[in-house]
């Protein structure tokens, strides 16, 4: 399951209908990516752009990769844009699998693949303009992991 899409999702139902498919799973894990607002630097709104389509690709190409390399028994990804406020929900990645270890494991490669290869583009909206969000070269460290 993939979703790239401008609407608010409930993180709580989108897991519970996920795992209510899967039966046969024995280990789920969910990851919630937030809005987020530092009380030194606040901002308004954080801004996503993209192609929906060719996200949408990508995130499927990734999902496969991370279905093989972990022998999953499924995984979903919902990735918001559009204009997001402080608090509400970016992005979700449910992994299911037979055992904890696969599961955790395929969350941790696909949020850092999410994180470093999704063709997002992000600004922050503050009180004094928009600004454009630099990569992070934590971010890039964190996907090297895994090569």
């Amino acid at each position: 399951m993939i979703r790239v899409t401008e609407d608010r999702f409930d993180p709580g139902q989108e897991a519970n209908d996920f795992q209510a498919a899967h039966l046969e799973a024995g280990a789920m894990v969910t990851f919630t990516g937030l809005v987020r607002s530092h009380p030194e630097a606040p901002i308004s709104a954080l801004i996503l752009e993209c192609y929906p389509q060719l996200a949408e690709n990508q995130i499927a190409a990734l999902r496969e990769q991370a279905m093989q390399r972990f022998g999953l028994t499924d995984a979903g990804i919902i990735h918001r844009y559009g204009r997001l406020v402080p608090g509400e929900p970016i992005m979700m990645v449910m992994t299911l699998a037979p055992h904890r270890q696969a599961a955790f494991e395929a969350a941790q490669f696909l949020m850092d693949y999410l994180k470093t290869d999704a063709p997002f583009w992000k600004q922050e909206e503050t009180a004094t303009g928009l600004q454009w969000v630099e990569a992070k070269g934590e971010d890039d460290n964190a996907r090297q992991r895994w090569s």
